[in-house]
């Protein structure tokens, strides 16, 4: 039986001897080499070591970040001076300016945005209709009370108050002998001579002409006037403004043309606001006649220009913006106030007198508390103060005597019984302010 019939049947074939090779399989493939194998797919390992670099690379950048604060933070404490360097008695003495308290004035003051106001202003437009033959005002000048300022040629006016003038002459001369005939008929009368009826109408006559010299009286003054309006004076002393007009212009009566414009400058006045909470202030001393000091300042509000009083405040408060209106009057010699300049005025309310001042720059804060640095026996002590009034630059308070030595400057050394050097720089004091309280 043969191999082929034995696998036929089922039956497997014998084993081969040892030693002898079988013949290949028609359709198996030969064993393949390394050279066309495909390369091994990447190990898991790979990506948890690339996660182990991301981790060591920001280990050490946080170290570098660490290392530069170190460095930076250890030359911020060697730049500190060896003296004074350290807060408190442990450290050494710190060096500083200071400043004395003082006794004196100081003045509450009320401050606030004002306009230059003249006390009279005139627009002055003509009354007459005609032609101006004169402009005798040069502008800016300086004119008083009755100085003439413009002519309009006024001789249709005066030939009209001549014929004027020549009616009241003839009807006072009626009436004059109508006079004369009550007395003649008054004496006939008397004798029985007219009957009464011609008395008494006589009478009327004379009083029908005393009527008529009085319409002619009043034509006269009316035609005066219009020649008066030719010859424009100044109704006060003032400033005059620039020329609106010239020699030969046609003026209309009652026009809207103005021929100049005159203010008053010597007294002027500043009108300001004051809160209404502060009237409370201001109106008791009103009341009691005190002269309150009004000072004006430039625009910021740094250097003084004149001093007023103030006149009187405005009889309402201003719904709208809560405040109500004062006027100051100021001399004015110097014309340092020009109308309507806008001016920064400080209302002196009240004196505060014997107060304890120190300078403002003394006064340190915590929180709502106020404290200030007492030298004494070179060192520094720590007390709570009120402040008060400040004016320039100057605080009143209270907690302190004055005379009292006060740190001025480095304050970011100072703690309570700091040991210090003063400075030899020049030791600033308070100054009070000047006024005083008027009665």
């Amino acid at each position: 039986m043969t191999d082929s019939q034995v696998s036929q049947q089922g039956i497997a074939p014998s084993e081969p001897d040892e030693g002898k090779t079988l013949p290949a399989e028609p359709n198996e493939h030969p064993p393949l080499g390394p050279d066309h194998l495909l390369p091994a797919p990447p190990a898991e390992p790979v990506k948890h070591r690339s996660k182990t670099v991301r981790i060591v690379v920001w280990i050490v950048l946080l170290a570098i970040f660490a290392g530069a604060f170190y460095y930076i933070l250890n030359r911020k404490e060697a730049a500190k001076p060896a003296a004074g360097g350290r807060r408190g008695a442990g450290g050494g003495p710190v060096t500083l300016t200071t400043a004395t308290a003082q006794r004196g004035d100081i003045g509450v003051y009320l401050d606030a945005i004002g306009t230059v106001t003249p006390v009279y202003t005139s627009s002055i437009t003509a009354q007459v209709s005609g032609v101006i033959t004169a402009v005798h005002y040069k502008e800016g000048q300086l004119v008083r009370k009755g100085d003439p300022l413009i002519d309009i040629d006024s001789r249709i006016y005066r030939a009209t108050l001549l014929q004027a003038q020549g009616i009241l002459e003839r009807d006072q001369n009626v009436l004059g002998q109508a006079q004369m005939d009550v007395e003649r008929y008054r004496a006939a009368w008397a004798r029985n001579a007219i009957p009464k009826q011609t008395l008494d109408d006589q009478e009327k006559v004379v009083l029908q002409d005393q009527g008529t010299v009085k319409n002619d009286q009043g034509t006269v003054q009316f035609d005066q006037i219009q020649v008066d309006y030719c010859h424009i004076v100044a109704p006060f002393t003032g400033r005059a403004g620039l020329r609106l007009v010239d020699p030969g212009n046609v003026v209309t009566a009652n026009g809207t043309t103005v021929l100049v414009v005159i203010t008053q400058v010597q007294p002027i006045t500043v009108i300001f606001t004051i809160p209404e909470d502060s009237l409370g202030q201001v109106t008791p001393r009103l009341r009691q006649n005190a002269k309150l000091t009004v000072d004006a300042y430039d625009r910021a509000a740094l250097k003084q220009i004149a001093t007023g009083t103030l006149i009187t405040l405005d009889n309402q408060i201003d719904t709208t913006t809560g405040t109500v209106k004062g006027r100051a009057s100021f001399v004015n010699k110097d014309m340092s106030l020009y109308p309507n300049e806008f001016v920064n005025t400080r209302l002196l309310v009240r004196t505060i007198s014997a107060a304890t001042l120190i300078p403002s720059s003394t006064i340190q804060h915590n929180g709502q508390t106020a404290f200030v640095y007492v030298l004494q026996d070179n060192t520094a002590h720590m007390k709570t103060v009120k402040p008060g009034v400040t004016d320039g630059g100057t605080t009143q308070v209270d907690g302190i005597n004055p005379g009292d030595v006060l740190a001025n400057t480095s304050f970011d050394k100072l703690q309570d019984g700091a040991k210090v050097n003063v400075s030899s720089r020049p030791q600033p004091s308070a100054k009070a302010t000047p006024g005083s309280d008027a009665p």
